[in-house]
Formats: structure tokens, C-alpha cells, sequence
């Protein structure tokens, strides 16, 4: 029944592997901004040193091994060559299942991260459970259990399983902080990406709890790419996909070269760019 468009769903929730760092005035910038910077130019160990860094500094913080992890699976992605924008964007890459080989290391670490990150954000709640920070670590650590299950394990049900719980927690943070404009992908993802499905598909996933409106979808995408900070790149990246997909070839490539601009190590903007000329 998961067919491409749940499989693309899931990976958009990789929330925390891309920022917007470029966008957020020098005086409220922080490192963990300069870290997103190198995660989106695939400076992964650059990107690490800098999470590392930042978790040594405020060790309470549940966005520090939040991050790393998303560093971790993003240069997973990239050794998989899971990142290229043609994959998301054509239907057959998805059809093919083809067994993956996972760095047995770098699950390790990247499971690590993510339970310290559950451990920390979980003592916050308890405090405060209208802890916006630690809502937003949870969030994003949803997600990326749930595309490493689906992309790399291929355990489609349980990644689906994670991506609505990441929206459900999503609705939660923006009743608490309606500011926190990052939070809008997690919605936006599910139900534009599942609103591609077939409507008998769409109606049965709708039974189970998930969203599928797409202009919904898009509305809420449109709001990070706007306004968001973490993930302001990442919904620019996210619209393009989307304007391929309804062949928007100039849309696309807009904001493909906004990337580009930003991003000039980040090779697999270029790529796709070249293929749209």
C-alpha cells in the first residue's frame, strides 16, 4: 500500500539535517546555526565538531544531540546517494527496492544521539510540558527514526508510524508557540505528500489518523520557507520538489539557484540544476 509519495513523505521529515542559518540576523545567530550551515553544505565533520562543541557547552539541551544525529543520517543519505533531488522527484527510484549496506558505526552513533536526545528532552516536559524547546527536539527526533527506518531499513509501516506521531507533536508545539515556524514542516510534509496517494489509499490513511490536504500541505511549507530559521532552507528545498512534481521547471529552478547561492559546496543543487537546463 506505501508507495513512493508515503516513501518521499517520510524522508521530508528529516527535518533537523538542513538550516537556514544563512538567513538569521548575525546578532541572534549561534553555533548551532554555523552547524546547520555545514550540515547543508555536506560538511558533515564540520558539522559534528560544532554539534559537539555546542553540547558541551549547554549540556541540557536536547537540540544538541538532535542535531548531531541529523548529521549523522544526512552524510548516511549522501553515501547512499539517497539526497539527490531526482530521487526525490521520480516515482521509479522509490519503486526500486534495492537492499542498502548502513554504516554499522554510524547507527550507533546516530541511535545514541537520538536517545540522549529523547532522555533529555523528556527531563524538560516533566518540568514544563509546554517546553518549546524540547517539543521541537522531540519533533525532529521522530522524524529522523522514522527516515532512517524507511529509507535505509525499509520498514515503511513503522517510518509512517513515526511521521504522524512527529505531526501530532508538531500541532502540539504551534498551540504552545505558534512562532515556532519550523514546526510547520512536520505538518505540511504528511499532508501534501500524502495527498499524492490514490483517494481509496488517502481515505484508509486518513482512517488511521494521517492528514492528506494538499494545499494545506503547501500553505504550511510556505510559512517555513518564509519565516522559519532550522529549516527555512529546507522548505525552500521541499517547494521545489513540489513544483517539479507538477512540472514547474521555473518555480524549481528559482529556488534551486537560491540554494545554490546560499550553499556552494552543497553539489547536488548544481546537478539538478544542470538537468533542468
Amino acid at each position: 500500500m506505501l508507495k513512493c509519495e508515503s516513501k518521499l513523505g517520510l524522508l521530508l521529515l528529516l527535518a533537523a539535517m538542513l538550516g537556514g542559518a544563512a538567513d538569521v540576523p548575525a546578532s541572534s545567530a549561534t553555533a548551532l546555526d554555523a552547524g546547520y550551515q555545514d550540515l547543508y553544505n555536506l560538511q558533515f565533520d564540520a558539522a559534528h565538531r560544532t554539534f559537539t562543541q555546542w553540547q558541551q557547552q549547554h549540556p541540557d539541551d536536547p537540540l544538541g544531540p538532535a542535531s548531531d544525529a541529523a548529521a549523522y543520517l544526512f552524510s548516511e543519505f549522501d553515501r547512499l546517494h539517497i539526497l539527490q533531488i531526482e530521487f526525490f522527484a521520480q516515482d521509479k527510484n522509490f519503486q526500486a527496492q534495492h537492499s542498502l549496506a548502513p554504516d554499522p558505526a554510524s547507527r550507533q552513533h546516530f541511535d545514541a544521539a537520538l536517545d540522549k536526545t529523547q532522555q533529555l528532552a523528556d527531563t524538560k516536559l516533566s518540568r514544563n510540558p509546554n517546553d518549546s524547546n524540547a517539543l521541537y527536539a522531540s519533533v525532529l527526533m521522530l522524524g529522523l527514526r522514522g527516515d532512517y527506518m524507511a529509507l535505509i531499513e525499509k520498514r515503511n509501516l513503522a517510518g509512517l508510524s513515526y511521521m504522524k506521531k512527529a505531526r501530532a507533536l508538531a500541532e502540539r508545539l504551534l498551540r504552545v508557540d505558534p512562532t515556532c515556524y519550523d514546526a510547520y514542516v512536520a505538518v505540511g510534509v504528511e499532508n501534501y505528500m500524502l495527498s499524492l496517494k490514490p483517494a481509496p489509499v488517502r481515505w484508509l490513511l486518513e482512517l488511521g489518523g494521517a492528514e492528506a490536504d494538499k494545499e494545506t500541505g503547501i500553505k504550511d511549507l510556505r510559512l517555513t520557507a518564509q519565516h522559519g530559521r532550522y529549516l527555512l532552507s529546507y522548505a525552500r528545498l521541499l517547494l521545489a520538489v513540489a513544483a517539479l512534481r507538477d512540472n514547474d521547471r521555473r518555480t524549481a529552478r528559482g529556488l534551486l539557484q537560491q540554494l545554490a547561492q546560499v550553499y556552494p559546496n552543497n553539489h547536488l543543487y548544481a546537478q539538478e540544476l544542470a538537468s533542468l537546463h
